[in-house]
């Protein structure tokens, strides 16, 4: 948890150190180097700066740089992504830690395009597409600057170990969940069968997170982003899935509650965020389409709504028994996991 004043001062209110302690110790605290997301002025900056530089190399770049020709865009991305790794090692030195991050994965960004320009000064290209194209179309031979991003940031994260540099993996990784599936069909056009690919990928990138969770048992949050990737994937995936069954679309609203609860398990806000956004949309599809002419349906809904908030009452009153008893089933490193999370 992060540290205020007002935790020192309630701290001297309670006896546990004193007034002058309390004083020394936030003057040190505050002379620390930031290492976390926190939300103030300085973070603002450092991401500000480094997301417009990130976004002027991929999402921004413009059709003016094909005038380089492919070895001219290999060498001034390679360039680049040595500038950006030589901050990162001075802003580590120093103990900046979050722009540290920040210019390991911008390096990490340029990824594709150098090689994009690698491919083109080779004549390997396969068709007249452009790099500006990468960010907006699914074409299958994405694939190789996928690949290739994946490799240097598994690399780059591995020498740095900062979490921000987590971003551009699962980006990569949920380009591929779209990118597989047009290798896959070829041609042939299929939404349902991209949407299904998609779902299973998310699956597996959340797994991966939980994984990545456990491992680092909450010391430096690097599965953030494989989460939202993850998730977003998965939900976007399953909920883009036609049926007419009125079961299959309860069985919809079923997975979206288990993600909510998934989500206050793991402390993931965003598990709870799109669960409660698929659970709104079941409700709607009910009010819209099942029961649109019935008065009793916003009355039962209601009532439903009601008997959660008293199971909640319940939950709380037993939580801690009702907690012990379920984690004594868990294998240990999962039970130490989630104590961790929540103490």
């Amino acid at each position: 948890m992060k540290i205020t004043r007002k935790n020192l001062d309630d701290a001297v209110d309670e006896n546990i150190i004193t007034a002058d302690q309390a004083v020394k110790l936030h003057d040190y605290l505050s002379g620390l180097p930031s290492v976390g997301p926190t939300f103030n002025f300085t973070n603002v900056l450092y991401y500000l700066g480094g997301l417009i530089a990130i976004g002027a190399m991929t999402l921004f770049m413009n059709l003016g740089w094909e005038s380089f020709g492919g070895w001219g865009i290999l060498f001034i991305s390679l360039a680049y992504a040595g500038v950006g790794l030589k901050l990162a090692g001075i802003f580590q030195e120093k103990g900046h830690a979050i722009p540290a991050g920040i210019c390991a994965t911008f390096a990490v960004a340029l990824t594709p395009l150098a090689i994009y320009g690698l491919q083109q000064a080779l004549g390997l290209w396969p068709d007249e597409s452009v790099y500006q194209e990468y960010h907006k179309y699914i074409k299958w031979h994405w694939l190789y600057m996928e690949l290739g991003t994946l490799m240097a940031g598994l690399i780059v994260a591995w020498r740095y170990r900062y979490p921000f540099l987590m971003m551009p993996i699962a980006v990569t990784l949920w380009y591929m969940s779209m990118d597989v599936a047009v290798m896959i069909m070829g041609d042939y056009s299929d939404f349902q069968f991209r949407a299904l690919v998609s779902m299973y990928f998310g699956l597996l990138m959340i797994f991966a997170a939980l994984w990545v969770d456990i491992r680092s048992q909450g010391k430096i949050d690097y599965a953030f982003w494989l989460y939202i990737f993850g998730v977003l994937a998965f939900w976007g995936g399953m909920t883009a899935q036609e049926s007419d069954s009125e079961l299959s679309k309860f069985g919809y609203l079923c997975v979206n509650l288990f993600m909510i609860a998934v989500g206050v398990v793991v402390v993931r806000r965003v598990f709870v965020v799109f669960g409660a956004i698929g659970a709104c949309l079941y409700f709607g599809h009910l009010a819209q389409e099942v029961f649109e002419d019935s008065w009793l349906f916003p009355i039962t809904l209601t009532a439903i709504g009601l008997l959660i908030i008293y199971l909640g009452v319940v939950w709380q009153k037993n939580e801690k028994a009702l907690t012990v008893k379920v984690r004594s089933c868990l294998p240990i490193k999962l039970r130490t996991f989630l104590e961790s999370k929540t103490s």
